[in-house]
């Protein structure tokens, strides 16, 4: 009894001492984890200043929203690792950071590997950001949608099409793919495709279609109205009659188009100029013809016959 009493009481002593070594160690260690708080704590408020000056420094090259954001929060992450870095140093914890660094680069890895897709769409969003490929408010057409552009960001682009839905593309689509921007030359062009009969006077139809076309308020002045005779068709020799718009939306548009289509009829029909309808003609040999009569008069045909 005696002797497990001596163990029990040499064990609490060995617990004692530890502990108050460590007590002491933590009463030594007291000034660095005061430092360590005030660093935290100023490097908080220093933290606000630096984000707000490396904005101030990208603004002065672009004005791009979504770029202003990425290199906000890009500052914010590196000024954070950095102070982390700083507080570990104070704490004696120089072999964590070498742990954190190699952990860090194993998590890389597989994070690279497991988030492939979105770090493409991240990467690709501020490869337009920097590039500034298009607008917010831009009508452009890309992987087979047409719409404005109402929202990018780092990760897709969205869309609102002219039948009122919402289509949201990964970046790396719209970097992969053909894009095609009806805003940014600030002119569309309006093909209208027609055709007049054989018996018609072109140069007449040339005269008239352009001095017609030349009087719509829409059409930019400083690009002449064109028309160019494209084909001889079945039933008219066609014609492509060609102008331009300045900075229109998509209604403005087919507004334009719908007005010339209305002001070229009216002029034609009020020129007698003739808009053909497709024409074929049918040729009946006589004896078949002789079927085809006794048929509309009302005679059964004979199968003999």
């Amino acid at each position: 009894m005696n002797t497990f009493l001596d163990r029990l009481s040499g064990t609490f002593d060995q617990l004692w001492g530890k502990i108050d070594t460590w007590f002491d160690q933590i009463i030594l260690f007291l000034p660095n984890i005061f430092l360590a708080i005030i660093v935290g704590g100023i490097s908080f408020f220093i933290a606000k200043y630096v984000r707000k000056t490396a904005v101030k420094s990208i603004s002065k090259f672009t004005r791009n929203k979504t770029m202003l954001s990425l290199t906000s929060n890009l500052v914010s992450i590196l000024f954070s690792i950095f102070v982390l870095f700083i507080i570990l140093s104070i704490l004696n914890l120089d072999g964590t950071i070498n742990k954190i660094l190699a952990t860090a680069g194993v998590l890389g890895l597989a994070v690279g590997l497991a988030l492939q897709d979105p770090m493409n769409n991240l990467f690709s969003g501020i490869f337009m950001s920097v590039r500034e490929l298009y607008n917010i408010g831009d009508l452009v057409e890309t992987n087979s949608y047409f719409g404005y552009i109402t929202k990018i960001d780092l990760r897709s682009t969205k869309l609102e099409l002219p039948t009122g839905e919402e289509v949201v593309i990964p970046n790396k689509q719209v970097i992969q793919s053909p894009l095609k921007n009806f805003s940014s030359s600030g002119k569309r062009r309006i093909d209208l495709h027609c055709g007049v009969s054989y018996q018609d006077d072109l140069s007449k139809v040339e005269d008239l279609a352009i001095k017609t076309i030349s009087q719509m308020e829409i059409i930019w002045a400083d690009k002449p109205v064109e028309l160019i005779f494209t084909d001889f068709g079945e039933s008219s020799i066609n014609f492509t009659l060609r102008f331009w718009l300045k900075a229109p939306s998509q209604k403005e548009c087919l507004k334009a188009k719908s007005e010339g289509i209305q002001m070229l009829k009216k002029a034609f029909d009020q020129s007698g100029i003739n808009i053909p309808y497709p024409i074929r003609t049918l040729e009946i040999a006589k004896d078949q013809s002789l079927k085809v009569n006794a048929l509309s008069n009302g005679y059964k045909q004979n199968p003999n016959d």
